[in-house]
């Protein structure tokens, strides 16, 4: 049977398209590997690909690109909404079929080693691949950022799992790890507030009392003079895209705001988008497998 896994690295460059082009055509070039999607973005400053394949497929595109990105990207020059510690900022795997997540974490262990050991990038796990519960959350690895990382890093508990306890002059850090399918959405409101962004992920996320499984933070898109709350839906079953929409618009009423659109980065499980479509339809005694013409097909 094929395995198939996704790969989603993420870069912290969105403006400079001989970068962004250098990275797709990396992506492009790997026997085995489809690129599904690449997304960037100028004020996050922030590329996103999404790539599936097999398991070597993967790990040679994943080893690639961390390598193209060594290369093209230097930090001491990156400015951006978005947080960020590495130039490839981090690599997820993600079991889709016939393949196991404790073989993803093994696969992330063994590509983590060779981009310490061969590119001299200092490498922490996360999510499912942690060696520690304190590093399973990657905005505790993040914390600090780039500039923050080196002095953050001799402490014992941030000593990295691969590589040298100081980060790569210009490529800083990158997290590698095994994880659920995990799905990027933003809201934009009719505001230029960056404040009310940011109390309204303050109170949506997960960490401050909000949606268990939602992680956000206030952004301003300077290009268009709107703020955004970015998130990260890491299980879309128990905290699903309309609950974390129907959220934000309640508490953006608070403030005479409104949500003028919303984002998808990358791509979804189609499953998270018709249970959008059976919530806002609401649509009676509702059966994927029955009622959705695909799910007979596929």
């Amino acid at each position: 049977m094929t395995k198939i896994i996704q790969c989603v690295p993420n870069f912290s460059e969105g403006r400079d398209n001989k970068v962004i082009d250098a990275l797709v055509k990396t992506a492009q070039s790997i026997p085995g590997v489809s690129l599904a999607d690449y997304s960037s973005d100028a004020n996050h400053n922030r590329t996103v690909l999404t790539l599936i394949g097999g398991s070597e497929g993967i790990k040679s595109a994943a080893y690639a690109l961390a390598k193209c990105a060594k290369e093209t990207i230097d930090l001491t020059k990156h400015k951006g909404e978005h947080p960020r510690m590495g130039a490839v900022d981090v690599i997820p795997f993600v079991p889709i079929k016939n393949i196991s997540m404790d073989e993803c974490v093994n696969l992330s262990k063994e590509l983590g080693k060779s981009i310490a050991n061969e590119l001299g990038i200092p490498v922490f796990l996360y999510e499912e691949s942690a060696t520690s519960e304190a590093r399973r959350n990657l905005a505790d690895i993040r914390r600090g950022q780039f500039e923050d990382m080196a002095a953050k890093m001799q402490s014992p508990q941030w000593r990295p799992d691969y590589g040298n306890t100081s980060p790569h002059p210009t490529a800083g850090i990158v997290a590698v790890g095994a994880r659920r399918p995990l799905i990027a959405f933003n809201a934009n409101l009719s505001t230029s507030d960056i404040n009310i962004a940011n109390k309204i992920a303050k109170r949506i996320r997960g960490s401050s009392g909000g949606l268990k499984y939602c992680k956000a933070i206030g952004i301003m898109l300077s290009d268009e003079n709107i703020a955004q709350v970015s998130m990260n839906l890491v299980n879309y079953e128990a905290t699903s895209i309309y609950t974390a929409v129907e959220l934000i618009k309640a508490e953006a009423k608070r403030y005479g705001v409104n949500v003028i659109n919303t984002e998808l980065i990358g791509v979804a499980p189609a499953k998270a988008l018709i249970d959008c479509a059976e919530y806002y339809l609401q649509i009676k005694d509702f059966n994927f497998r029955q009622h959705v013409l695909e799910s007979h097909i596929w």
